[in-house]
């Protein structure tokens, strides 16, 4: 039996982890281009907890958050030739406003998906879309990361991080990696490199001629950073707001930056799927929780000590 009502995870005020609560509402209905998905698996990212707490992009609740799904496709929308009802998906909800993946169903644009290889389960399937999808338009759409590159990879052992590690080293390239001692050996399981302890170790001081660098810790990173790079080389940061005298102090160097931020896409996403069915990309996954525990899960990606992904689970 069909209902029309579904559970999801919504807050009522900005805070802490305690906000969240379960809720009923409509279940919604795919619009023209549009998939009705019913969520197997969503992931949870670092801009979950900090719209929670500060609304960012969103404003003020009530929402839902989450763009990370995998699922079921339940009903399509007028015009979607991609798929049909009891197709398996991934995909990630166009960011920001597309969000809402953590609940039962979900809506987005058809070409926000992909197909689920049969070989990924859904929780891989869950834990990737942001994430790769952010490391995927990082080094391959904006850095064209080819063979024979030097890459820097800051926060390697992180959600972006260990994945935009396993892109660079599908692509042919020599990773550096930045995270804690106790995160070396991870780091080495995943094709780093040249691991460096952040806590001990001057990356700035010891790191040179590297081809791109992957920003995913922001302010006086980016400009530290920018000593690594070749005259040539390029910065690029997931936390698109520049550290002061960033574009000055690159310019004086002959070396470039780029601020980005992940956009929905059918292309990457299914390069994303591909890897992963190939055995070329794999999420660590850090904890599942049913959807009932995302105050649990959001108060240990709080912690910001996590390595890889949180996923929520229907």
């Amino acid at each position: 039996m069909t209902t029309n009502t579904m559970r999801a995870i919504s807050q009522d005020v900005l805070g802490g982890p305690d906000v969240l609560k379960v809720v009923e509402l409509p279940r919604p209905e795919p619009g023209l281009s549009e998939i009705l998905v019913k969520v197997r698996a969503a992931g949870l990212n670092p801009t979950d907890w900090k719209h929670r707490e500060g609304g960012l992009f969103l404003g003020e609740p009530p929402f839902v958050l989450g763009w990370d799904v995998a699922g079921t496709v339940e009903a399509v929308g007028f015009g979607v030739t991609l798929f049909k009802p009891g197709d398996e998906v991934l995909g990630m909800l166009p960011y920001p406003h597309g969000v809402g993946g953590h609940a039962e169903y979900v809506t987005g644009p058809a070409r926000a998906f992909a197909a689920r290889p049969a070989g990924v389960d859904v929780v891989q399937a869950g834990a990737l879309p942001l994430a790769a999808l952010t490391a995927w338009q990082a080094l391959v759409d904006t850095a064209q990361v080819k063979a024979g590159d030097r890459v820097l990879v800051h926060a390697a052992a992180g959600g972006v991080g260990h994945l935009a590690v396993q892109i660079a080293k599908s692509r042919g390239a020599y990773v550096i990696g930045t995270a804690g001692a106790a995160k070396h050996d991870f780091l080495r399981g995943i094709g780093v490199d040249e691991p460096i302890d952040y806590r001990s170790t001057d990356f700035a001081e010891t790191v040179r001629e590297v081809d791109v660098v992957l920003d995913a810790v922001g302010g006086e990173y980016q400009l530290r950073s920018l000593r690594t790079l070749r005259r040539g080389g390029l910065l690029v940061s997931i936390l698109p707001v520049p550290f002061e005298g960033l574009a000055e102090e690159a310019e004086r160097l002959g070396v470039r930056t780029a601020m980005m931020m992940v956009e929905a896409d059918h292309a990457g996403m299914a390069a994303i799927a591909d890897l992963a069915e190939r055995g070329l990309l794999r999420a660590e996954i850090a904890g599942t929780f049913p959807l009932e525990h995302a105050a649990k899960a959001h108060a240990l990606g709080d912690t910001g000590r996590t390595t890889g992904k949180l996923v929520l689970v229907n």
